[in-house]
């Protein structure tokens, strides 16, 4: 399960992609996952009433709160990777990263997508919503298994020291490897993982006020913002080229 090439350069567009298809399944699928889900834990909820109101509320919050959680592990792991690495195209694997979360997991960065696609996948259809879980977590499996192949090969008995330590995925309770002493750039992180951090607020505010459009208006303005680490990420490769 390893990803070609062309996967990983355009990985973004790809998960774009899967999304795309995890809300287009409503054409398909009707019912929403909201719906499906309060008449399987709550039945006695009577449709278009208050408490259905309250309901979607809580569901939609909670899955604002995966989202936010997935933007404060990905804000993590880039504070030690920089956000020019995480978003660049080009594959990076002349260096371990130790510190921070890579101590507990060592894709933290992917780890993040799997709560993010179960926060935003809430407001998507029941087929959508197990659509999105899947296939983001089949494709980051395959990134991570062309990632770990590269690393391999370019650092040898240091990486396979590492990958025996951590976990690949599901992180432990305790660090398991000791850190390199690498500093944590914050401003560059909060930077690079805004998009997910307005994804929360763009839900938190669907949330607040089942108003749809609003939160698709957010949702828009997130997905813009993210190019702005792309930006970053070809100004530090042509300052390394230059």
């Amino acid at each position: 399960m390893v990803a070609t090439r062309f996967e990983f350069e355009y990985r973004f567009w790809i998960i774009c992609a899967i999304y795309f298809v995890g809300f287009a399944l409503s054409i398909l699928d009707h019912a929403q996952f909201i719906v499906a889900l309060r008449q399987l834990i709550a039945p006695g909820i009577a449709a278009h009433t208050a408490e259905a109101a309250r309901f979607a509320r809580t569901i939609v919050g909670i899955g604002a709160l995966f989202v936010f959680a997935a933007a404060a592990l990905r804000t993590w792991a880039a504070a030690y990777l920089q956000s020019a690495i995480v978003h660049d195209a080009s594959q990076h694997s002349d260096a371990l990263v130790v510190d921070g979360p890579f101590r507990y997991t060592r894709n933290p960065l992917y780890l993040g997508n799997l709560p993010l696609a179960a926060g935003i996948g809430v407001l998507a259809s029941r087929t959508g919503f197990i659509f999105l879980v899947l296939a983001n977590w089949i494709f980051v499996s395959r990134l991570i298994g062309r990632e770990e192949e590269a690393l391999r090969q370019t650092l040898g008995e240091s990486y396979r020291a590492y990958v025996r330590a951590v976990p690949r995925f599901w992180p432990t309770l305790r660090p398991r490897v000791s850190p390199s002493g690498r500093s944590p750039h914050w401003v560059q992180a909060f930077a690079g993982e805004a998009f997910v951090w307005i994804f929360g607020v763009a839900e938190s505010l669907i949330a607040i006020t089942l108003n749809v459009r609003l939160g698709l208006i957010v949702f828009l303005v997130a997905f813009l913002s993210y190019f702005i680490p792309l930006q970053l990420a070809r100004k530090q490769n042509q300052s390394r080229a230059d």
